[in-house]
């Protein structure tokens, strides 16, 4: 099979407007959420990403009908159910998880093969196992996946030891239709969690946000399908903002509300970064150049993790000393070599720098990073490991001296919308090759 390959050459200041869509962490929960209702869900505002259509062919596996135009999503149910995701989708993605409960509720029964993703560091399913064999499933979890039955779900108390995402997106899609009352502790707030409640609640779902990181769900008898315009993705949003101050110019972002991008705008402002914001867009210049910062990666409000990849290249371009504490994922910064490769001056180090001890103290995940800026890049051949590594080579390469090649671009195209066209509306020089 042969592969896309990117070659990318220095380009000068990125310039121009970027309009992002709904992000492809929402999309897909939302896709699996959709399941559960009787009727039509329509998803507007989606972005065209690989991750849509490997959720919408398991969805159909299962016998639900996914119709796909541009920006938009309608997803059924259809007659029967088949209870098991194929083990063709084994360790492409963590979507299969999450579609434990609802097949449950659906079929009484499910299979689910083992769950992939980026290679960022271990993201168990234990959360995920244990929440839902509190709320009465019996669950085996075998070489090639986990098989539950129940015969009917009931609500639990439930305490998160981390404020997982995906653990709390799984319970809050089973205890909608569980009987009686399911209270989570613990869990994530991040705003595409948030984002799903209110779908649910669209749905005809009984949820209650709490103070203290707690979310209260009644179970219904049933939903009923929705419709809902999905938010802009931060992830992106950033991305692209970075982008500009990377190469020295200006992008404007539309689609993603500035209240998605507090702590991320407040970080880049310290470094430098002018900032003009309206409700359509908001954009970021650097005309007096970017200072060495430090920052730690946390659970939502905190800086978010996948925000730390496009930094640390921006951490490149500011004068002095940066440091990057990752405190959600243990491996996440496995993308580091790609960029020591292209010119990059990083070391990664096993202790907690530049913030307050984390859970991988006293381990040996090397969580850390010291950046030197400003550091000459050199053009590279690179193998892209994740998605937002993918994104972060892309804007070394934008401005290192010579031509880069970027091997794995399926990454980047997984998680972004047609990011090749919009860097080339930006001014980027990028071909495609396979």
């Amino acid at each position: 099979m042969s592969e896309e390959v990117w070659q990318i050459d220095p380009s000068g200041p990125l310039r121009g407007d970027v309009e992002v869509r709904g992000s492809k962490n929402a999309v897909s929960k939302h896709m699996v959420a959709a399941m559960l209702g009787t009727g039509p869900s329509t998803l507007h505002n989606a972005p065209e990403v690989g991750e849509v259509g490997l959720t919408a062919a398991m969805l159909e596996a299962l016998g639900i009908h996914v119709e796909i135009t541009p920006g938009e999503i309608t997803i059924e149910r259809g007659s029967e159910i088949r209870p098991r995701v194929p083990e063709e989708y084994t360790g492409l993605n963590r979507i299969p998880i999450l579609m434990l409960g609802p097949l449950l509720h659906l079929a009484g029964e499910a299979f689910v093969p083992l769950v992939g993703g980026d290679p960022i560091g271990r993201r168990p399913v234990n959360f995920h196992v244990e929440a839902l064999r509190s709320m009465g499933a019996e669950i085996e979890v075998g070489d090639n996946g986990i098989t539950a039955k129940a015969a009917r779900l009931r609500g639990s108390r439930i305490t998160l030891p981390y404020p997982s995402v995906g653990a709390t997106e799984t319970i809050l899609m089973t205890a909608v239709l569980a009987e009686g009352k399911t209270v989570i502790k613990g869990a994530a707030m991040e705003p595409e969690v948030v984002e799903l409640a209110l779908f649910l609640q669209r749905m005809g779902a009984m949820i209650e946000l709490s103070p203290d990181r707690r979310i209260v769900i009644e179970g219904v008898e049933r939903l009923h399908g929705a419709s809902t315009w999905l938010a802009g993705d931060r992830i992106e949003a950033f991305s692209y903002l970075v982008a500009g101050l990377v190469t020295g110019g200006e992008v404007r972002v539309h689609g993603c509300h500035q209240d998605r991008l507090v702590t991320a705008i407040t970080t880049l402002a310290r470094m430098g970064a002018r900032f003009e914001i309206t409700d359509e867009w908001l954009c970021a210049s650097a005309p007096d150049g970017l200072r060495a910062a430090a920052v730690q990666t946390d659970t939502h409000p905190g800086f978010m993790t996948d925000w730390q990849t496009p930094l640390m290249v921006l951490f490149t371009r500011a004068e002095g000393m940066s440091v990057l504490h990752e405190t959600v994922f243990e491996n996440r910064l496995v993308y580091v070599p790609a960029l020591q490769k292209m010119g990059c001056e990083i070391e990664v180090f096993a202790q907690c720098l530049g913030g307050p001890a984390c859970r991988y103290h006293d381990t040996n995940a090397k969580h850390s990073a010291v950046v030197r800026g400003i550091s000459n890049l050199r053009g590279a051949d690179v193998t892209l490991p994740d998605i937002r590594a993918g994104f972060s080579a892309v804007l070394a390469a934008a401005v290192a001296e010579g031509t880069s090649t970027l091997r794995g671009v399926n990454h980047i195209e997984r998680g972004y919308h047609r990011p090749f066209e919009q860097f080339t509306s930006l001014g980027l020089k990028i071909n495609r090759l396979t």
